[in-house]
C-alpha cells in the first residue's frame, strides 16, 4: 500500500520508527544513485558514531533505562525498606549512537565529490551530537566538497544557515563547494511534494535530477511501512491548525480513519 501523503508522510518521523527509516533511506538512495552515476562515480555508505547522553537517546528513539530492583518478602508482598537496605540500580552512560551518511566518489581517484546527508534527530537537538555534527559541516564547508543536506524532520532546530528568515516543515540544502557560501535552500511543508533537485558533481559532467519523493515512497512500500503506522492516532510530532485537518480528511479519503 503506498503512503496516502503526497510529499513526506509526517508519520514516519516517530522516533522508534525514524532509524529504521533513516538507515533505510540511505540504502535506497545508494541504489537510486549508483546507476546514475557509473562508470564516472561510485556510491558508498559510510558511517560515524557519537558518543551522547541518556537524555539524547529519548529523542533518538532509544530509551535509556533505570533498574530498581525491590525486594519481596516470601509471602510475595512489597517488603517496607529499612536505611540499610540495598537496592540494586543502573547509572547513566554515555552511549554510541550510530549513523550513516552517502559519499560519491570518483571512480578515477576516489575523491569524494558530494556528501549527501540525511539529518537525524540527534543532529538537531542541543547536545553531543548536534555539536560534533555541526563541527564537521563546517569542515565540509570549508572544503570544494558538495553537500545535499537532507532535513524530513519537523522536530528539533534545523541546521544553521543566513540569508533566509522563513519556516518551513522540512528542508534540502545543496551546497556546491566552488559556489560557498552560496547555497540553494528548498524548503517544503507537509502539504506539499518533495522538492526533486540536481546532485551536484564535478564541473562538466551531467547531473542527475534526484527525485526524493520517488525513493521515498518505493521505500514505504517496499519496507511495508503502512503495516507498522497507525493513521488512527496523531503524527509524532502532532500536526497543528490546517495542518491537522488537511491529513485528517487526507486520511478518510483513503479510509484510514
Amino acid at each position: 500500500m503506498p503512503t496516502p501523503f503526497p510529499g513526506m508522510d509526517p508519520y514516519l518521523e516517530r522516533a522508534s520508527l525514524w532509524p529504521d527509516v533513516h538507515n533505510g533511506l540511505i540504502a535506497a538512495f545508494r541504489d537510486y544513485l549508483a546507476p546514475l552515476l557509473r562508470p564516472r562515480y561510485f556510491v558508498s555508505i559510510e558511517e560515524r558514531t557519537y558518543l551522547v547522553n541518556p537524555d539524547d537517546l529519548v529523542f533518538a528513539g532509544r530509551a535509556d533505562v533505570a533498574v530498581v530492583e525491590r525486594w519481596r518478602s516470601e509471602t510475595g508482598a512489597v517488603a517496607v525498606m529499612e536505611a540499610t537496605d540495598v537496592v540494586t540500580v543502573d547509572v547513566p552512560l554515555r552511549d554510541e549512537v550510530r549513523e550513516t551518511w552517502l559519499e560519491v566518489r570518483s571512480t578515477d581517484n576516489q575523491r569524494v565529490v558530494t556528501v549527501l546527508e540525511i539529518l537525524s534527530p540527534t543532529n538537531k537537538r542541543a547536545g553531543d551530537g548536534r555539536e560534533q555534527f555541526l563541527e564537521k559541516r563546517l569542515g565540509i564547508f570549508s572544503t570544494r566538497t558538495h553537500v545535499v543536506e537532507i532535513d524530513l524532520l519537523r522536530a528539533g532546530e534545523p541546521m544553521p544557515v543566513f540569508g533566509w528568515g522563513g519556516t518551513s516543515d522540512y528542508r534540502i540544502l545543496v551546497s556546491r563547494g566552488d559556489r560557498r557560501p552560496r547555497a540553494a535552500l528548498h524548503p517544503f511543508r507537509v502539504r506539499q511534494p518533495i522538492p526533486t533537485f540536481a546532485l551536484p558533481l564535478l564541473r562538466g559532467d551531467d547531473e542527475p535530477l534526484v527525485n526524493l519523493g520517488e525513493v521515498l515512497h518505493r521505500l514505504y512500500e517496499r519496507a511495508g511501512y503502512d503495516l507498522r503506522l497507525d493513521y488512527r492516532a496523531p503524527a509524532e510530532p502532532p500536526l497543528a491548525g490546517a495542518d491537522a485537518a488537511w491529513a485528517d480528511e487526507l486520511l478518510q479519503a483513503v479510509g484510514l480513519r
